[in-house]
């Protein structure tokens, strides 16, 4: 694959209105009080499924800084299949699966796994925000968006 087409900072220049939006619209369920760690599991797998390298990389990133261990980030790609996941966020995840993948559908098995993590409010809250991260990975992959860098640790935190 090529360089990228634009970068992340140049959509913020060009469409203000639009990057507002959607940014508010992926905020909306943290501020309804949805767990900020699942939020960004949930953020990662949709970003995988799409393929989209900068997302990826920015809510590992943002996952990492929240205190999810490496492993857990590792495993999200199998989540199915590891059991350092909840039971609430194997539905958050299987619920991502079938929103960013909606030629299957959502099972009623899926959503009733869901209903039983989830109050429908919840349920509301964690939709938009699979919904805006599916915005974003939809601009992440037409502009190959550069994946962003991991900050280098600062000179003198070694542990003590």
């Amino acid at each position: 694959m090529s360089h990228a087409r634009a970068e992340y900072a140049d959509f913020q220049k060009l469409a203000p209105d639009v990057y507002d939006a959607v940014r508010a619209l992926g905020q909306m369920a943290a501020k309804a009080g949805l767990d900020k760690q699942l939020l960004e599991l949930v953020k990662l797998r949709a970003s995988q499924i799409n393929g989209c390298a900068f997302c990826v990389q920015f809510h590992i990133l943002q996952a990492e800084s929240l205190g999810i261990s490496a492993d857990k980030l590792n495993l999200v790609v199998v989540w199915r299949e590891a059991p350092q996941f909840s039971a609430r966020e194997r539905a958050a995840l299987a619920w991502t699966e079938a929103l960013t993948k909606l030629g299957d559908g959502v099972s009623d098995e899926v959503y009733a796994q869901a209903r039983v993590e989830f109050s429908e409010q919840e349920l509301s809250y964690l939709t938009s925000a699979i919904a805006a991260i599916n915005v974003w990975n939809r601009y992440g992959v037409a502009y190959r968006w550069t994946p962003p860098t991991r900050k280098p640790p600062a000179v003198g935190a070694a542990a003590s």
